[in-house]
Order: structure tokens, then C-alpha cells, then sequence
């Protein structure tokens, strides 16, 4: 239905890119990358599309070869509501990173739980999660779980277990930083990693003044007073958690981050951490509510259909912009659950947690790789606590797919859980 995908400014920035194969570090240039193998062999993003929805759509189909489904009749039903849910209808369609971060994610774990009787799929892990690691840039939060969830596999005395995972932890943090350091050799030498920090720093010091108009900005004040003023004037007046564009796109903050003593700005913000730190922890908070909470979930705008882009942007790689039936029909789909658990960061979060004390109560063979699964997800949402400067509720992605994924694979053994909590069936 989605085909050849629906691309955003990122993702057509990201199609040049991998056809130029001139990558700009602002996104990981893994996706880049990948989209440019594609084009190469059909022009466009249909083979980046049908790859996320093979590594989506396959991990969940993958499950069912997991334990001996003893719960056809629960398993079916919730493959039918996981498969009519926007998350799987719409967003498999959309080129986006967190898209494929979360597919790769889903579908390593899913492969992981085979890894005590594959060599195969060990390996498909080991590849997936990697891929995972290297499509977001906080995405190598999951590879501690996954090396301990290998290593719980693994079996034998707890030494043993601690030796193997560490050495899949280490082949694996090998493995992103080596294909990392080979990409950016493809690089247009700009270093968007440190931008983008410079930028969080930035918001944080406008939600800081903007929540008590004394707090000093010394560095600023003596390095850079253009941007001291304009942090204290426009930051202050057009900051909000919901996210950072209003206060950095303001010219006169264009202007100030152009000329921007980077090193006065980590200066103070390094104080707002150390010796303001209820303050700071304040900031951070109402981002973070902002984007777990969604509690405007159109200002989180999780749907988008079509291509849609700057004129300039869409030229080069010989896009039109595109907003066709197909497109309208998936948009009202999608709407429609917008006012439902469905769009609930919350909803899923507490379907996360419940799985996750199942699998660490039951701990069957390939619960462990669950359980890693959703420990990773929870640990890559509580990042954002650090740094989210916008509430889109594509960031949590991974976060409902990895629930979805989880409850999915209890379901298929539905009839083992009541003993559990000592129930009877």
C-alpha cells in the first residue's frame, strides 16, 4: 500500500545522499547507505521499504517458529489487531530511521532467541543489532542487553556466561564503531553528532532562563553576548518542551548559533548540570514528558503520508511531491486511532513492563532475548530523557513495536502464564 514509500525532508536528504554516496553525519549515514544500494538497483526507495518491512513483518512472523503455539486462537487474534494497527500499516511504509532502528532491533532480538540452536541466526542477530546500533544514535544502549541475553543462552556456570557476552559485546561495539569510521570516510567532514549536542545545550539553556530569568550564563556573558542576549531575550520568550524549532529557527537565535563560542555555551551548561542540577532536571523533565506522554498527540504528529519536501531538496534526486489516493486513505486510517491507546507511548509502556515481569518470572529458553528486547527498548526511551528536543512520536517507535513484539510472542503460549503468578487455568 506504501510502496515506494512515503519520504519526509530527512529521508530525502538521506536518498541524495546514498546516491551521491556524500554523507552528512547529521543522521547516521548507515541509512544513506542502505538507500543508496537500493536505488542503484531500482532507482527510488522501493527496496529500502521492502527491506524494513521484511526485517518488520518477517520478525513477527519468525516468532511463531519460537515456542509450540499452544494458543492458536489468542495468537491469531492479536496477529490480527498487530497487523491493523498503524504502527504496521502506516509506519513500515515511512523512510525513516526510527523505522528501521526499530526493525532491526525487533527482528536481532527475535533472532537471538533462536541462538542456542542456530549458528544462522546468531548470526542474523548479531547483523541486525548491529544495524540497529548504527541506524540511531543512541541506539547502542541495546547492545549491553543483547550481549547479556547471549550470554544467559549460552548456559553453563555464570563465568562462563559473563566471559561469552562480554565477547559478544565487544565484537559488536567493534563492529559499529569500524563501519561507523568507514563511513564517515564518505563524510562532507561536517561533525553533526557534536552540532547536534551544541544544539541540546542550547535548548536546555533557553528552558533554563525561561524557567527562572536570573540563572547566569557567565561564559555567554563574557565570550559571546550575542548569544547571551538572545538566549535571555527570544530563547526565553519562544521556548517550549513540545519541541525546540520555535526558539532556534527565531532569526535573531539563527543568527547567534552561526557565531556560537561553543565552548562558552558547554561552559554554562555544564554549571546548569553540576550546580543547578533541580533546575536542569526540571528542563529535561517537561521534554521528556512531552515526548513519552504525547499529551497533544497532534503536536506529536504521528501520521504522514506521501513525499513532502523543499523544492530545491526534492529536485536533485528527481522527486515530485506526492499526495495521491492511496496517500489520503492511509492518513484517515491512520487518524482515526489517534485519539486511542494505539498513539499511547503510556499504553505500550505498560504493555512493556507486564511483558517483561512474565519473561523474567517464566524465563524459558528464548524469554531471555524478550526480556532483553524490552529492557533495551525501556533503557532507549529513558535516554530521551536526556536528550529529546522535540515530542515526535516517531522517536518512541521502537518502544511500541518492542511491546507489540513481546506480547505477541506470550500470546503464542498463552496458557503458561497463570501458573506463574499462582493461578490456575
Amino acid at each position: 500500500m506504501s510502496w515506494p514509500g512515503h519520504l519526509s525532508y530527512d529521508s530525502i536528504l538521506q536518498l541524495l545522499q546514498g546516491r551521491t554516496g556524500l554523507y552528512n553525519t547529521w543522521h547516521p549515514p548507515v541509512m544513506a547507505w542502505l538507500m543508496g544500494i537500493g536505488d542503484a538497483i531500482v532507482p527510488g526507495t522501493g527496496l529500502f521499504v521492502a527491506f524494513d518491512c521484511l526485517l518488520g513483518f518477517g520478525a513477527f512472523a519468525a516468532i511463531t517458529w519460537l515456542p509450540p503455539v499452544r494458543s492458536w486462537k489468542m495468537a491469531t487474534v492479536m496477529a490480527v489487531l498487530i497487523a491493523l494497527a498503524p504502527q504496521m500499516v502506516l509506519y513500515q511504509g515511512i523512510v525513516w530511521k526510527d523505522v528501521l532502528f526499530a526493525d532491526a532491533m525487533v527482528a536481532g532480538f527475535v533472532a537471538l532467541a533462536f541462538g542456542a540452536r542456530s549458528v544462522a541466526a546468531l548470526a542474523a542477530s548479531f547483523v541486525f543489532l548491529t544495524l540497529a546500533a548504527l541506524a540511531r544514535q543512541n541506539g547502542v544502549v541495546l547492545l549491553p542487553l543483547a550481549a547479556a541475553a547471549f550470554g544467559w543462552q549460552c548456559g553453563g556456570a555464570w563465568t562462563r556466561r559473563a566471559a561469552r557476552g562480554a565477547g559478544a559485546l565487544a565484537a559488536m561495539v567493534i563492529a559499529v564503531f569500524g563501519i561507523n569510521a568507514l563511513l564517515d570516510l564518505r563524510s562532507n567532514g561536517d561533525n553533526g553528532p557534536a552540532e547536534q549536542f551544541h544544539l541540546l545545550q542550547i535548548y536546555d539553556l533557553g528552558g533554563a532562563v525561561a524557567r527562572d530569568p536570573a540563572f547566569p550564563l557567565p561564559a555567554l556573558a563574557e565570550e559571546d553576548p550575542a548569544a547571551e542576549h538572545a538566549i535571555r531575550t527570544v530563547g526565553a520568550r519562544l521556548y517550549t518542551p513540545v519541541r525546540n524549532d520555535p526558539m532556534v529557527s527565531a532569526p535573531e537565535m539563527d543568527a547567534a548559533l552561526r557565531t556560537l563560542d561553543v565552548d562558552a555555551a558547554s561552559s554554562d551548561w555544564r554549571s546548569l548540570v553540576t550546580e543547578h542540577p533541580w533546575l536542569y532536571l526540571k528542563v529535561r523533565a517537561a521534554s521528556f514528558y512531552w515526548v513519552l506522554c504525547t499529551p497533544d498527540i497532534l503536536q506529536a504528529r504521528p501520521v504522514f503520508t506521501g513525499i513532502e519536501g523543499p523544492a530545491e531538496e526534492m529536485k536533485q534526486p528527481g522527486l515530485q511531491p506526492r499526495r495521491d489516493a492511496r496517500d489520503l486513505a492511509l492518513a484517515s486510517y491512520a487518524v482515526a486511532f489517534e485519539a486511542t491507546p494505539v498513539f499511547s507511548h503510556l499504553f505500550f509502556l505498560v504493555i512493556a513492563v507486564a511483558c517483561l515481569v512474565a519473561l523474567l518470572r517464566r524465563r524459558a529458553p528464548a524469554d531471555m532475548a524478550f526480556a532483553a528486547m524490552l529492557a533495551g527498548a525501556l533503557l532507549f526511551t529513558a535516554s530521551f530523557f536526556v536528550i529529546s528536543i522535540s515530542c515526535d512520536y516517531r522517536y518512541l517507535y521502537a518502544l511500541d513495536l518492542s511491546a507489540m513484539a513481546a506480547l505477541f510472542y506470550l500470546a503464542c503460549d498463552l496458557y503458561s502464564l497463570p501458573a506463574l503468578f499462582g493461578m490456575k487455568r
